[in-house]
């Protein structure tokens, strides 16, 4: 891969004539700032709508009457939504501007939150579920944009800020959703509510950012033409005695990429699928999995927050490991096996090795930060990661549609645990092998070009 700061174009005898206007400021200070707090509060709030109900799956079912297969269900809106609504995140981030569309995702979760305890029935509390979902998928897929917009020199390092962020609020989400709800007289609503509040203060740092369109238009951007290389070709080059790096863009926007001709782009979609795959069935069903073996709820719940913080020191460093290697496939391949031995210890001692068992699951879930490095490495421009991300979670999300619900069925009809297990394990050896296919360094949108008639 090239440096993270930016890849450049090569072309031969290539001239770029001087830039019409003037040059436009560099980033305003306070805007990077209020983008790195924005970014750091909405990744906080990106789970804990899914695992603050994983902690509380058997009381919500018991107050709402919800069998094993609609519970099923239940844990398997997440992806369901992230697929559907996901895609329109760059569609939307084009017309309104990414800050824009994120600041309305977390509106839209703070609203879904607040009302979904209250709605008194189960197509109520899937369609609050839905809302709040919506918002968290045009966030999921506008994040990786947004670092590469605003920090192309920093990508790795700022995608393992908010991944971290995103595995710290998932983990504490599961932690104390159970003692907050003690703590609340013991109502589920309650402790499902309370999520809301955190929402909420996400919303404020995009505000200011809504009609800033990003460091496009502020960071120093020119436009120009290269002359004498074919196709109209994306220059980044350091504009001497402009303070930081500057881009240089073309005035006319390149033919949206083919990026279903790309093997990595469809390696890499599978990938966050099935990795997808097993965290929503992580999330929504590894408490219940302990507490029917007989765990107390409030240490099934911490068992859940073990693993998912697990993933707030990992998914700093792999993201910034990965970007340093050539090939991802060794990462992927060790977290591969890391589910493996988790899996294999829930089916053998559930109980009798709980504690390591959250641990190597936590590190397998690290496969989400992992995949969403590779995003950015994966393709060249902004506008290619914007695409590539789209297609990666959409199509991914709706690969892992099926997991969570089959898990559902499987359990209700089989009375136990063995099946359901046994269908993660034979999830994770695809999963690792076409992680290893979309670790190799290739982009995008050589691959797509390449495949053209």
């Amino acid at each position: 891969m090239a440096s993270e700061e930016t890849r450049a174009v090569k072309p031969t005898a290539a001239r770029v004539p001087p830039a019409e206007g003037p040059l436009p400021p560099a980033p305003r200070a306070w805007a990077v700032r209020l983008v790195v707090v924005g970014i750091v509060l909405s990744a906080f709030n990106l789970r804990p709508a899914i695992t603050s109900l994983g902690a509380l799956l058997e009381e919500v079912r018991d107050g709402l009457g919800m069998s094993g297969s609609v519970a099923g269900l239940l844990t398997s809106v997440p992806p369901l939504c992230f697929a559907v609504f996901g895609v329109t995140a760059p569609r939307l981030a084009r017309r309104f501007g990414a800050g824009a569309v994120v600041c309305a995702g977390m509106v839209a979760i703070t609203t879904g939150l607040l009302i979904r305890p209250y709605t008194g029935s189960t197509p109520g509390f899937l369609a609050a579920s839905a809302l709040a979902l919506m918002g968290i998928a045009v966030s999921n897929v506008l994040m990786p944009v947004i670092v590469k917009r605003w920090f192309p020199d920093r990508v790795g390092s700022m995608t393992g800020l908010y991944s971290m962020a995103l595995a710290l609020g998932t983990s504490a989400a599961a932690a104390v959703t159970v003692p907050l709800t003690d703590a609340l007289g013991g109502s589920w609503q309650s402790g499902l509510a309370v999520w809301a509040a955190l929402a909420g203060a996400a919303v404020l740092p995009w505000i200011p950012l809504v009609r800033d369109k990003g460091p496009g238009s502020a960071a120093g951007s020119v436009h120009a033409r290269v002359e004498g290389a074919g196709p109209v070709q994306h220059v980044h080059a350091r504009v001497e005695g402009a303070g930081p790096v500057q881009h240089v863009h073309p005035r006319v926007e390149p033919p949206a990429l083919r990026i279903t001709r790309s093997r990595t782009a469809w390696a890499l979609a599978v990938f966050f699928g099935l990795q997808a795959t097993a965290a929503y069935i992580t999330m929504g069903w590894m408490a219940q999995i302990f507490r029917d073996a007989g765990v107390p709820a409030g240490t099934a719940g911490l068992l859940l927050a073990v693993t998912m913080v697990m993933g707030v020191p990992l998914a700093f460093v792999i993201p910034r490991v990965a970007t340093r290697l050539p090939h991802q496939g060794p990462i992927v391949l060790a977290l591969g096996v890391c589910g493996l031995a988790g899996y294999a210890g829930l089916y053998l001692a559930p109980a009798a090795g709980a504690w390591a068992w959250a641990v190597l699951l936590g590190v397998s879930n690290c496969a989400f930060p992992l995949a969403l490095t590779m995003v950015g490495m994966r393709a060249r421009t902004g506008a290619g990661v914007a695409q590539l991300s789209a297609f990666a979670q959409s199509t991914g999300y709706l690969i892992s549609i099926p997991g969570p619900l089959l898990v559902g069925v499987l359990y209700q009809h089989s009375g136990g645990w063995g099946l359901p297990i046994a269908l993660m394990i034979g999830l994770m050896i695809p999963q690792m092998a076409v992680g290893v296919l979309a670790g190799r360094d290739r982009t995008v949108e050589d691959e797509a070009a390449a495949a053209a008639p």
